[in-house]
């Protein structure tokens, strides 16, 4: 009953069927892997994708908590002898933890209360009085209560409100009411604090700021909060009209407040209990909505930066920029090894530009380095500069020109002092490695991103003032998904990468790179069954995944997994071709049914996915690379002017706009309301984060370094709102949608929302506010 009760609960929110959830439960249940599920069990989920199991996953483990936390309850009242059948059928009915908590409030052990010690004096009967009969005049009642610790009416009448008050705050029906009521009608108001006008200039949008609680957005609720933190914001929780909460607290307890006591009990009632539990919970949900909101935000911008185009096995100078300590280089081959490594010091104070051209232009031509990749943090463009010059050097002398690529260097210094990085550059400076890893990074970013904390890549704001374990577990979930979306090629792969395969512990790792580093390269997938330690389970979760590329089965080096393998050859026998000539064979393959091929074990979604596979094998699901061109002459926001069309690159994807990098020093902001000529609710639907993109420059605030950017190419500088197309206003809203829609203010607010000041703080690196 409770396993049907959950599985119905998640279905409903997940708008699947019951029996979908049931066997997924089961799957997970058993030990099975996410990415595993999601690839190789369709026919048993009914075709769930990844990111609906990952929900399923954490609302399971919601739910089961939640049981856990009733049965504990259930315990402890009736410990007390006072659970009833109706307050048991309350609480196992209960689908959320705070209408738990609510329940459970009255029967909570807790420290003496004035109420308590107003009840053990006989005075609650004062107060049942007062309610049946409120023409009563309280305190001529009152003076037969009088007794030891309530001397006079005056006491008494305190303890009796304390008693009232109290079976209010307990009343698990009303406190989940008035919070409700307060979230649906309650503002958030911010002022800024006496003194810090100045210090606090970067909040000043919020200085006078009101918004209602069900309209304020995931990033505005976080920058409140950070304001607030910092001392220069003071909020408050204004849930509305006090006469609305006090008349609903009377009619839900039944007090007739034409009694003045009774009256003055709840408006007392109202301001110094229910208002301050409400406004904690509301605070805290607004949290958690802002706190699910960043994190699904983070989410989305560290998939993007993960399954970025990667430039591919060519050799690369990888660029770590810097004045005074110089720039530091390294130069890597098709593979990633390390060929050499070097410091040049081209800007202030030593200024040895024509010596750093030559020593990085005799590497590259010593090398035949095809790429040039340049950290975006201090003194980038100036080492894009020096770049361009080296790849215009080697140009000119008859050799193949170098791409210069400008790439996020987020965590390249947290990489260079990790174990990871010390243990595979023991000898290497650790200055040094940070321009290894910016080199490898633009070859495959998944392979060497996964070297670093996912926290640490920089994909959105406010990342330290979100829970910090659900931070690491909706990041690692997101690694854990591009790296087997993509796949692992086993003979080549490090352990960090390893170890987020589906299946692949830490120590399984360590034992798959041993043995292949004791027993050379591994022939087939069957090889890895000869790990230590790599069983049964671990193999089925895992080998779909790993990649062996030109050993001994052509199917090993594909995402068909290899308990498919007899599939595979039951259509090779139909088609009369061997195994490797059906793949890649698109004219045959596309001529299959798949259910001719179908078996109870593998259905139609599974042969369908396998026939898809050898089509394209081991088909890579991230985009081609390609680079932005900046334009010349373009190289600070003072050079740029409003109607200018430029190529940059999506550095970062926000709530409410993307961040794109024109060529200058800073970030432009593309706002949500100008991405397209229809209304767009996310963002990340329009533009992912490293994708080059053409944009207008729409407005330039030099003193400010803010720069603002429209996708419409049409649009003009300068207009009040977007033009209108044949079908009325560009972006313009559904009629019911409309309600949220963003005013001026409330895009400065966006804007306002970095919470660092200029962009120059907030966007200096591709992962802001890191």
């Amino acid at each position: 009953m409770l396993v049907q009760m959950i599985n119905s609960t998640i279905a409903r929110e997940l708008g699947v069927s019951e029996s979908q959830v049931a066997a997924t439960v089961a799957l997970l249940d058993e030990g099975n892997t996410v990415p595993f599920i999601a690839r190789y069990r369709k026919e048993v989920t009914g075709g769930l994708d990844d990111s609906q199991l990952r929900q399923l996953e954490e609302r399971l483990a919601y739910l089961r908590e939640l049981e856990e936390r009733k049965q504990s309850i259930l315990a402890a009242i009736e410990e007390q002898g006072k659970l009833t059948d109706d307050l048991r059928a309350l609480i196992l009915a209960c689908e959320t933890k705070a209408r738990l908590e609510d329940l459970y409030l009255p029967f909570k052990k807790r420290r003496k209360t004035k109420a308590d010690v107003a009840r053990e004096a006989g005075i609650e009967a004062l107060v049942d009085a007062l309610i049946d009969a409120p023409s009563t005049d309280a305190t001529s009642a009152a003076t037969a209560y009088v007794c030891e610790g309530f001397e006079d009416e005056k006491k008494v009448l305190e303890g009796a409100r304390a008693i009232l008050v109290d079976r209010c705050a307990t009343n698990a029906d009303l406190v989940g009411e008035v919070r409700e009521e307060m979230l649906s009608r309650g503002h958030m108001t911010a002022s800024v604090a006496e003194g810090k006008e100045q210090e606090g200039a970067k909040f000043k949008d919020y200085f006078e700021f009101s918004e209602s609680f069900e309209s304020l957005p995931s990033h505005r609720i976080l920058a409140l909060l950070r304001g607030e933190k910092e001392g220069v914001l003071n909020l408050h929780l204004d849930a509305g009209d006090d006469a609305f909460y006090e008349g609903l607290i009377a009619d839900r307890a039944g007090i007739d407040t034409t009694n003045p006591w009774l009256d003055d009990a709840v408006r007392w009632g109202w301001r110094t209990k229910l208002y301050v539990s409400s406004g904690l919970d509301v605070r805290m949900r607004l949290k958690e909505k802002a706190e699910a909101g960043a994190l699904e935000v983070f989410a989305k911008n560290l998939r993007d930066v993960l399954l970025a185009a990667p430039a591919g096995q060519r050799a690369t100078l990888g660029l770590d920029p810097g004045y005074r300590n110089g720039v530091k280089c390294a130069v890597v081959d098709t593979t990633g090894k390390v060929l050499e490594t070097m410091i040049v010091y081209p800007h202030q104070p030593q200024n040895r530009w024509s010596d750093a051209v030559k020593v990085l232009s005799t590497a590259c031509a010593t090398h035949g380095v095809d790429l040039l990749a340049i950290g975006n943090g201090t003194a980038s463009r100036e080492t894009e500069k020096l770049a361009s010059e080296v790849a215009d050097m080697i140009a000119t002398a008859g050799g193949t020109r170098p791409t210069p690529v400008v790439v996020s260097e987020s965590g390249a210094s947290v990489y260079s002092a990790s174990e990871v990085a010390a243990k595979e550059f023991p000898d290497m400076d650790v200055s040094l490695r940070g321009a290894v890893s910016i080199a490898r990074r633009l070859q495959d970013p998944l392979a060497e991103l996964v070297k670093i904390d996912p926290k640490s890549i920089g994909v959105g704001q406010y990342q330290h003032d979100v829970n910090q374990n659900a931070l690491a577990k909706t990041l690692d979930a997101v690694v854990e998904d591009a790296v087997n979306a993509v796949g692992v090629d086993v003979n080549t792969a490090s352990i960090p990468l390893l170890t987020r395969v589906a299946g692949v512990t830490s120590t399984l790792a360590g034992n798959i790179v041993a043995y292949r580093d004791e027993n050379g390269v591994f022939p087939s997938r069957a090889a890895l069954k000869k790990v230590p330690r790599l069983g049964p389970k671990a193999y089925q979760q895992c080998a779909g995944f790993l990649r062996i590329q030109g050993g001994k089965d052509p199917l090993d080096a594909s995402a068909v997994h290899p308990e498919a393998y007899p599939v595979v050859r039951a259509i090779a026998t139909a088609t009369g071709l061997t195994v490797a000539e059906l793949i890649g064979n698109t004219r045959v393959l596309h001529g299959l049914n798949p259910a001719d091929f179908a078996t109870d074990e593998f259905g139609v979604p599974t042969v369908t996915d396998i026939i898809a596979e050898l089509d394209k094998p081991g088909r890579d699901p991230r985009p081609e690379f390609t680079t932005a061109t900046f334009k010349e002459g373009v190289e600070k926001v003072s050079d740029l002017q409003p109607g200018m069309i430029l190529e940059g690159t999506v550095t970062n994807v926000a709530a409410f706009g993307a961040f794109v990098d024109v060529g200058v020093h800073q970030d432009g902001l593309v706002h949500v309301s100008a991405m397209s000529d229809t209304f767009v609710d996310d963002p990340h639907t329009v533009v992912r984060s490293g994708q080059v993109v053409k944009v207008k420059v729409m407005e330039v605030d030099v003193d400010r370094q803010r720069i603002g950017l429209s996708l419409r190419l049409n649009d003009e500088p300068g207009a009040k709102g977007p033009k209108k197309s044949k079908g009325g206003q560009a972006g313009k809203k559904p009629r019911q949608q409309r309600g949220n829609g963003r005013s001026q203010r409330q895009r400065r607010n966006d804007r306002n929302d970095t919470a660092g000041g200029s962009m120059a703080d907030a966007l200096r690196k591709a992962g802001f506010g890191n």
